[in-house]
């Protein structure tokens, strides 16, 4: 079947580019790792490498065009033995958008997959607050990550003169990844402001500012950068309330893209919820839906403790319901079930609730019913919302891009171990990225990162061992 080369989104916040040239002509040998094209966006030209072998049967889009969306077919690449008779036999590769509200699984009395062991019985939940109730009729207002943020900030900033924000490019530009688009226009320069490229100086304003009473949002355009603010962040934010004997708070919001975008390479893509949730004085919040990013930022700028909040660029684009209220604000510290099950619990967070919602939709179509835990706070973490589902599952599988050693799977593993142990049917499961720095080259960034493939593997191997 010929292979459709499409629009690569260079940039997780691109959706539109320019197709500038191509490298390659009809009828050309293509290998892997070939440069085929040139692609602009509104901040440099980059190349597109073929991740297929063949011959370049059509060109779709021809060099010039502009305003071609991402994902849009631009090329047809005929295999081995192919024809250009095979290009009407093409179809679009391009994988549908996976909704951020998963439908809940129809909960079956069955015994285990495995057909053995004893049944799946769920014990009682432990009391825990849930989010608030969304009152019945309320409208829900379809949007994406990147406008429930921005609406999270706007409304707060309306709330309460003290929240301002500061940042690279967050102002003038409208964010790096249009997060911030229109906070400018609305609020001023003294309360949306640039900042120069560096974070150990403007992550120092932003605590100093919060230990003098105001709200600051403190924007890292990826939190690998924000390593030049460690200092900042952990020896001034963090241990501020601790080391005044509680005379002086910092309420002020770290927050970014965090983990691996898009060909990025090694030093734009590490994921740092492991290391910001071993810190003590830090709230680490990861969330994964629209209407999770909106209620939980609002509550991060209202808490008075410093709190680290996670966002993903790939996210940035995906749209969800979001509940049109007048103050939509989520409890930090309490997980989601985001799709209930019997046979095994999945557990992740952030963009790793990705593989583990479509793994639990591959998993059901071969009669495994999977509880999805949408951690949502990685710090303080939900133990209770966890152990109640292991305890009715009897097993579980840990999905996250971080790495394994010492990473929020390993601590989900130890708590699970030490509260569930005697529900467990057999050992818990770990999927993760690969202990390696992230390659820049696109097919061996897909291996280095987690897939589904290998979710619905672990969660095949605990249920049927």
């Amino acid at each position: 079947m010929p292979i459709q080369v499409l629009m690569p989104a260079l940039s997780p916040t691109m959706e539109k580019g320019n197709l500038a040239k191509w490298l390659k002509k009809e009828g050309e040998t293509i290998r892997s790792g070939d440069v085929i094209a040139e692609i602009e966006t509104d901040k440099a030209t980059m190349e597109v490498e073929a991740t297929d072998e063949g011959t370049l049967g059509r060109i779709l889009v021809p060099e010039g065009t502009a305003d071609v969306a991402v994902n849009t077919p631009i090329a047809t690449i005929l295999a081995d033995g192919e024809s250009a008779a095979d290009l009407a036999k093409t179809e679009s590769k391009t994988e549908p958008k996976f909704s951020s509200v998963s439908s809940s699984a129809p909960a079956a009395e069955s015994r285990s997959p495995a057909g053995e062991g004893k049944p799946m019985a769920a014990s009682p939940r432990p009391g825990i607050s849930e989010d608030p109730e969304v009152p019945e009729g309320t409208e829900m207002v379809t949007m994406t990550i990147r406008e429930a943020l921005r609406d999270a900030m706007a409304e707060e900033m309306r709330r309460d003169d003290n929240v301002f924000l500061m940042g690279e490019e967050v102002a003038e530009y409208q964010g790096a990844y249009k997060v911030s688009q229109g906070l400018l226009q609305e609020f001023g320069a003294r309360r949306v402001i640039d900042t120069p490229i560096t974070e150990h100086g403007f992550a120092g304003v932003g605590v100093g500012a919060a230990m003098a009473g105001l709200r600051p949002i403190v924007e890292f355009m990826t939190f690998n950068f924000a390593m030049q603010a460690m200092d900042q962040i952990i020896n001034s934010a963090a241990k501020t309330l601790y080391m005044s004997g509680g005379q002086m708070g910092c309420g002020i919001v770290f927050r970014g893209p965090n983990g691996a975008a898009a060909r990025v390479a090694a030093q734009h893509s590490q994921d740092y919820s492991a290391w910001y949730s071993q810190i003590p004085g830090l709230k680490v919040i990861a969330p994964y839906s629209a209407a999770d990013h909106k209620g939980l930022l609002k509550a991060a700028i209202r808490d008075p403790n410093p709190v680290i909040f996670l966002e993903n660029e790939i996210l940035y684009g995906h749209t969800g319901p979001v509940p049109k209220l007048d103050d939509h604000v989520l409890p930090i510290g309490k997980a989601r079930i985001a799709r209930t099950g019997q046979h095994v619990t999945l557990v992740s967070w952030s963009n790793g609730m990705t593989y583990a919602l479509k793994a639990a939709d591959e998993l059901a179509r071969e009669g495994i019913e999977a509880e999805v835990v949408d951690l949502r706070t990685l710090r303080p973490m939900d133990t209770e919302t966890i152990v109640a589902s292991v305890r009715k599952t009897g097993r579980a599988v840990t999905v996250e891009e971080g790495w394994q050693q010492s990473g929020v799977g390993a601590e989900i593993v130890a708590r699970i171990m030490e509260h569930a142990f005697d529900y467990l049917d057999a050992p818990v499961m770990r999927v993760s990225g690969k202990d390696v720095p992230m390659p820049y080259a696109a097919n061996l960034e897909k291996l280095a990162l987690p897939s589904v493939a290998e979710v619905v593997a672990a969660a095949k191997a605990v249920c049927y061992r």
